[in-house]
């Protein structure tokens, strides 16, 4: 017999090509999955909540996978920390029903942005976990433009190509920025039902043109509009990108759980 887990995870992205195994490359999946493979004694499958990109942190990046009955929440916790490389970090484990899945049993997932736009963001303590655009950005183009994508629409001009899916659809919860504390620059946060391929970082970096005059925010509708990414802006660096977290349905759980974030339905 096992039990369903759900697994927290942060991680530094620098030292990966993502989340998903590649043919060549250090992944996330592959260090848990090793980790999980030396728990159990045989292979065990772990599946994210979503995918990330080479050089995308996390900070609760959801991860399911089932190991057996003996394996405790808290017990498992301290393993997986104690096999993990040093940029990878388990910060919680909560047992699950059977059939949850992180992925498929998401109801919204959450990202965030960071860019300089002061001279210290070039600093080599800023400059791998941020963009550093070292640029002054217009914040009301960036609020006009972030409330033009909230709702749901086609998000086929923020995708890259070749991409198939049985739809381009986006359910956008909330997109604000906002600014940095010490005059550190701005933060973008967006809350959605699922993304796309790049979808965050084209966003941002569509937006950001914007917020630097070399684009009207009245692209942004327009974009949405055309379903072709041919004028959309080049994406944002990845350095920058943040999963945060995936919100899920309470009777997922199969204990009670603390008022936290990552596991409480979206109001």
């Amino acid at each position: 017999m096992t039990r369903t887990f759900l697994a927290l995870l942060e991680f530094d992205g620098r030292g990966f090509v993502g989340w998903q195994r590649q043919r060549s490359g250090r992944s996330v999946q592959g260090e848990v999955e090793a980790v999980l493979a030396r728990l159990a004694g045989a292979p065990v499958a772990a599946v994210a909540a979503g995918r990330t990109d080479a050089g995308v942190h996390a900070e609760a990046l959801g991860v399911s996978f089932a190991l057996g009955e003996r394996w405790t929440a808290t017990a498992l916790r301290r393993a997986m920390n104690a096999l993990l490389p040093e940029d990878c970090r388990v910060g919680a484990v909560h047992e699950m029903a059977k059939t949850f899945h992180a992925r498929r049993s998401a109801l919204s997932r959450r990202y965030r942005y960071l860019i300089g736009t002061d001279d210290a963001a070039a600093s080599p303590f800023r400059r791998h976990t941020e963009w550093a655009l070292q640029r002054p950005l217009d914040l009301g183009a960036l609020h006009d433009a972030a409330a033009a994508i909230v709702g749901e629409h086609s998000f086929v001009a923020f995708s890259v190509r070749g991409q198939e899916k049985p739809h381009y659809r986006c359910r956008i919860r909330t997109a604000e920025w906002r600014e940095r504390p010490a005059g550190r620059g701005v933060e973008f946060r967006i809350d959605a039902d699922r993304f796309l391929h790049h979808m965050v970082r084209m966003l941002v970096g569509t937006m950001v043109d914007a917020g630097l005059g070399r684009r009207p925010v009245a692209d942004m509708p327009r974009l949405l509009a055309s379903g072709d990414n041919a004028e959309t802006s080049p994406p944002a660096p990845p350095q920058g990108l943040y999963f945060v977290t995936a919100l899920y349905p309470r009777p997922l759980y199969a204990a009670p759980i603390e008022e936290r974030h990552d596991a409480l339905q979206p109001g």
